[in-house]
């Protein structure tokens, strides 16, 4: 008999008052998740009162989103006690030190008997959750098994591309929302959006109105690596309605693009390579404009910033393919078309007089120099 849950999330823009279903990436190399914790780093969403929950995360790694949620509770005055963890993990030594991790910290969890994949055993089957956050592997390879062929989880859809798991993670959630409303957030790489070998499923998911927003972040923010991703998030339910206190409107056939990528002023001192974080006041823009999005009263059809985000019906998404791009849908102006092309070339030409007569000072001075010793140059 499938259970209804409801599950922890971290800081989400989507929600309030609410818990969420998490993941993150198991790479070390890649830790965005955990910055997206830390108070003073990136977090893309804000907003929460967290006072008891149930979670779980299916490919939790050594367990420290735990311990950061953890953490956050606290912060939160929330009692941790109330919190009741499941997780899942591949790798027996990471699996081992994650419930080391947990209960050490006297955190109450369930990540299953043994260490096992999300894809070929997933031991939280029949569970239903309000929300996930996740941060799986990108583009990972070998997760296929044979006996997935007809899994549940894609019947509806199509068989995810052996050659990579972004689409059998998103189907694999999408599994694990509460049908009336779940919502889901994670990241991706950017090829997940608009992967040849993955369009039928995209299609689909845009045609069930499955995704609800897409938002490209900036580069920089991970630690070892400048690639840029995307944030997804899935809605259940976009009809609209009462949520959390908030008066929702009707957002079926839908999608708010949001394209952050310039977003890149804020430095982070002290690291070897160049790396940068949102500060508070762009998590908050960035929040306040999917709230703003989705709440009564706005009109979806006239939602845009250029260079920022905009919403765009199903109608014109078909017309380009079933692309996810933000930048196929945002309007991208022209600088150039501001510039006062008479006055710049005036500065141009001033410029490079003075270079040319600094080129001939220095021609007279190599010249005077040869003829000083008895070598002239003609």
């Amino acid at each position: 008999m499938a259970m209804a849950q409801t599950a922890f999330r971290i800081r989400p823009a989507f929600c309030r008052h609410s818990t969420t279903v998490a993941g993150r990436s198991q790479r070390a190399e890649m830790p965005l998740f955990q910055a997206f914790l830390r108070p003073s780093s990136v977090k893309i969403t804000d907003g929460l009162c967290i006072k008891d929950a149930t979670t779980i995360d299916p490919c939790c790694g050594s367990g420290g989103m735990f311990i950061q949620s953890a953490a956050l509770v606290k912060s939160k005055q929330g009692d941790i006690n109330r919190i009741n963890i499941y997780g899942q993990e591949k790798d027996a030594a990471t699996y081992r030190l994650a419930k080391m991790n947990l209960a050490l910290r006297g955190l109450s969890h369930n990540l299953g008997e043994t260490n096992d994949s999300s894809f070929t055993h997933d031991l939280h089957r029949g569970l239903y959750f309000n929300y996930i956050m996740a941060n799986p592997p990108f583009n990972l390879k070998g997760w296929y098994d044979d006996n997935l062929k007809n899994d549940p989880r894609w019947t509806e859809y199509q068989t995810p591309p052996e050659s990579n798991a972004n689409y059998a993670w998103i189907l694999h959630m999408l599994s694990h929302l509460k049908p009336a409303n779940g919502v889901a957030g994670f990241l991706l790489a950017n090829g997940a959006l608009n992967d040849s070998d993955t369009l039928e499923i995209r299609k689909k998911l845009i045609q069930n109105d499955k995704i609800e927003a897409i938002i490209v972040l900036p580069r920089e923010l991970f630690i070892t690596t400048d690639i840029s991703v995307t944030l997804w998030i899935l809605n259940q339910n976009k009809k609209g309605g009462s949520y959390h206190g908030r008066n929702l409107r009707n957002r079926k056939h839908e999608i708010l693009f949001m394209d952050l990528r310039q977003w890149r002023e804020n430095p982070v001192k002290g690291e070897n390579k160049k790396k940068v974080r949102l500060t508070a006041e762009q998590i908050e823009k960035a929040a306040g404009i999917y709230h703003t999005w989705q709440s009564e009263g706005t009109d979806g059809t006239k939602y845009d910033v250029p260079e920022l985000y905009r919403s765009v019906g199903i109608a014109e998404i078909k017309t380009k393919g079933w692309t996810l791009t933000p930048s196929k849908y945002i309007e991208f102006i022209d600088h150039d078309l501001d510039i006062d092309y008479e006055k710049e070339m005036a500065r141009i030409q001033a410029e490079m007089k003075e270079v040319m007569k600094q080129e001939r000072k220095s021609q007279q001075m190599l010249e005077d120099a040869f003829k000083g010793i008895g070598y002239g140059i003609d």
